[in-house]
């Protein structure tokens, strides 16, 4: 089952040739979901080939370099006849001013655009086998950021088990394996738990968006696969993070570090890094002793399980 991270717009509030502002497109098994839709986001779906299949828009704040890009991807939706609904999930207090910026030139779209207000700790989706809820963090205006969490897998089934219990191969193995007892054929009955492991944990993947380093930002993202967190600037411009509510790169490895992550993408690149980000991931790796990169726009990560047993696939 893949979950498939696309990075859209990994720049700051001011864009460059080389980065745009926020968007990450994520595809779980088909379900096509977008955080944030920063200005030219419309263009950056065509360029890296994701399709404009989204069915959930996901607001962390109400900044233009997280927004400006709602009207242009409504009406290029439209353009293509979408006649299916559009939920934009986004924090209290924003689905006025949210509602404003769709019709801001006054397009009607043909197809239904719903609001959904959640709050802090609450549950955006709640899709088949995984949920995406939001959590508070720390920025110049309302702010969250959203966590995408898969349910627990069943344990793994153990075949040779199975059948030296008597169960016979078919349909009973796919029954144990969803936790049902069977009748073996000497009319004994095998429990699940005989033959089946414990649960395996699925898969967590955390967007920050805008944000100072928080302890809650380190509790929600607990053994994420992939932490994607705020990491503007450099530690040398640690006093323009802390005025701007953004995070420098090492405060985001320190996140990450003591979440337990096993990735940290590092995004929100100042355009003062336009042409050398590097600073940001060194900063980082001096507090986060897992996997963090830099992405380009248009890098996309192929997330794996936790018990996969390989490092993570990535592609440019």
């Amino acid at each position: 089952m893949s979950l498939r991270v696309t990075f859209l717009g990994t720049g700051g509030a001011v864009p460059t040739t080389e980065r745009a502002p926020s968007a990450l497109f994520v595809n779980r098994e088909g379900d096509r979901l977008l955080f944030d839709c920063a200005e030219g986001t419309q263009r950056q779906m065509m360029r890296f080939g994701t399709g404009f299949g989204i069915d959930h828009l996901f607001v962390s704040h109400l900044h233009g370099d997280h927004v400006l890009g709602i009207p242009g991807l409504i009406q290029t939706l439209d353009f293509n006849e979408r006649d299916a609904p559009l939920t934009i999930h986004c924090p209290p207090n924003t689905r006025t001013d949210l509602d404003d910026l769709v019709h801001a030139v006054g397009h009607d779209p043909g197809f239904p655009i719903r609001f959904d207000v959640v709050a802090p700790d609450e549950v955006a989706l709640d899709g088949e086998g995984y949920e995406v809820r939001a959590f508070e963090t720390e920025h110049h205006t309302r702010s969250q950021g959203y966590v995408l969490e898969e349910s627990d897998r069943p344990g793994r089934f153990d075949r040779p088990a199975a059948e030296a219990l008597g169960v016979p191969v078919g349909p009973k193995f796919g029954r144990l394996h969803a936790g049902e007892p069977v009748e073996a054929t000497d009319g004994t009955v095998v429990d699940p738990e005989q033959v089946v492991g414990p649960p395996r944990p699925g898969r967590k993947v955390v967007y920050t968006a805008d944000t100072r380093p928080r302890e809650r930002t380190v509790a929600v993202a607990a053994d994420a696969d992939l932490l994607v967190h705020d990491a503007t600037f450099a530690d040398d411009m640690a006093d323009r993070a802390r005025k701007t509510a953004h995070s420098t790169g090492r405060e985001a490895g320190s996140v990450a570090e003591r979440a337990g992550a096993k990735r940290l993408a590092l995004v929100h690149v100042s355009s003062r890094y336009a042409g050398d980000a590097s600073a940001i991931r060194r900063d980082a790796r001096e507090t986060f002793d897992g996997d963090c990169f830099v992405p380009d726009d248009g890098y996309r990560i192929e997330v794996p399980f936790p018990d996969a047993g390989e490092e993570p696939e990535t592609e440019e």
